[in-house]
């Protein structure tokens, strides 16, 4: 398999790495991209983009991330508190007043932003193509009922999150999810990253190809036990109330899904793309104050049973704090292993983006082939192990990583 880009010689384990995704690990396209003290060190791509029609991974083909989105998204929320126009501990009604409905008046903004608002998914079956229309879908959460009662419990907000965040970016700045995250984060940074994507841009997209089914005899993880076993579950909810979005075959790939502003799940990028987004946290400075940037770094919320994914998660304010599953049986295993400091996102299926503000790394990882887990499976997690190993950084007993 022929690796294009570049690589500092000091970082020649990752692409060792990259290429056994290739060879070993079924890796069919991807792209991964460091940074470290702002200067790009990794820029790796390869593979095919689309297998029907053996289009090959080109510098500038771009993809689904999924829920690499909700790390832009929080972003777009600290800008706005790092400015003062947003305060992340006031009640969300103070921006959006209709929130209020049904016991909904004292959730605060850091509620949205920690998935403890109590609202992982809307009870009310959706129509088609429901989570195409952002505005549609706030209107439907400002008036569904919480399923618990808010900041007392922590469950992963996987579809709702963007709508909910992306609301109060709106109510604040005046200007829809899509279009602040391209004037006030992607088009500075100069990003090619999109939460709406042109349709100009639609050729250079490698499709999702979905993860294979389990092997015989092999599980599921348990949220898609629940969610395939117990209708009225919220996981159910959470993969079937979705408009067809979810459970639909290629409507995640479908024009329409790209050109909405889903703003949990619906980013267009690549590694450079998420390397880049987290570039400026990395080194301290660009979009947010330093205060601010300790706030995004600072785990805010953690549970050993996440309400949603069932397993243990911990979260600061809109990010992913690393977390180490292998304690848990079979597939639940999957977390994600960073350092203490590092803070970021992953996606539905293994894409990965994160800053770690010690080393002064930014990290970025995408590719077509999902895998079946929850957390970042073999082939991003054996990159960022790569890279830590470079820097010089130990596992504790295999799991997180420490200097």
């Amino acid at each position: 398999m022929a690796i294009h880009g570049t690589c500092d010689p000091r970082y020649a384990e990752v692409h060792e790495e990259f290429e056994r995704n290739f060879e070993e690990r079924g890796e069919v396209g991807a792209s991964v991209c460091v940074t470290i003290d702002g200067d790009t060190v990794v820029d790796l791509w390869g593979g095919t983009a689309d297998p029907t029609t053996g289009t090959e991974w080109k510098q500038d083909t771009i993809g689904h991330v999924w829920s690499c989105t909700k790390g832009a998204t929080a972003l777009c929320a600290h800008v706005l508190a790092s400015r003062g126009e947003l305060d992340v501990n006031a009640p969300v009604v103070k921006y959006w007043p209709e929130f209020g409905a049904k016991g909904k008046e004292g959730v605060l903004v850091r509620h949205l932003l920690t998935h403890t608002a109590g609202l992982p998914a809307l009870r009310a079956p959706l129509p088609g193509g429901a989570l195409y229309d952002a505005a549609a879908m706030a209107g439907r959460l400002a008036a569904e009922e919480p399923f618990w009662e808010p900041g007392t419990r922590q469950g992963y907000h996987a579809l709702t999150f963007g709508f909910l965040v992306g609301e109060v970016v709106r109510r604040v700045s005046g200007r829809g999810l899509g279009t602040f995250f391209r004037d006030e984060v992607a088009g500075p940074l100069g990003l090619d990253f999109w939460i709406g994507l042109p349709e100009e841009f639609e050729r250079r997209v490698a499709p999702t190809i979905p993860a294979p089914p389990p092997s015989p005899g092999a599980s599921l993880p348990t949220f898609y036990q629940r969610a395939f076993t117990d209708p009225a579950s919220i996981q159910a909810l959470v993969i079937g109330n979705t408009g067809g979005y979810m459970l639909t075959p290629g409507e995640t790939d479908s024009r329409a899904a790209h050109a909405a502003e889903i703003g949990a799940v619906g980013g267009i990028t690549n590694g450079r793309g998420l390397a880049g987004l987290y570039r400026p946290l990395a080194v301290g400075g660009g979009l947010v104050s330093p205060d601010q940037l300790a706030m995004m770094g600072s785990v805010a919320a953690a549970t050993q049973v996440d309400a949603a994914l069932l397993v243990p998660t911990r979260w600061t304010l809109g990010f992913m704090k690393g977390t180490d599953n292998r304690h848990l049986p079979g597939p639940d295993s999957e977390g994600v292993l960073l350092s203490e400091d590092a803070f970021g996102h992953s996606g539905m299926g293994g894409s990965l983006g994160f800053a770690d503000p010690v080393p002064r790394l930014s990290f970025g990882y995408s590719m077509n082939l999902q895998g079946p887990g929850l957390g970042v499976n073999e082939r991003g997690q054996s990159l960022v192990n790569a890279v830590y190993r470079t820097l010089g950084y130990q596992q504790a007993h295999g799991g997180l990583w420490y200097l």
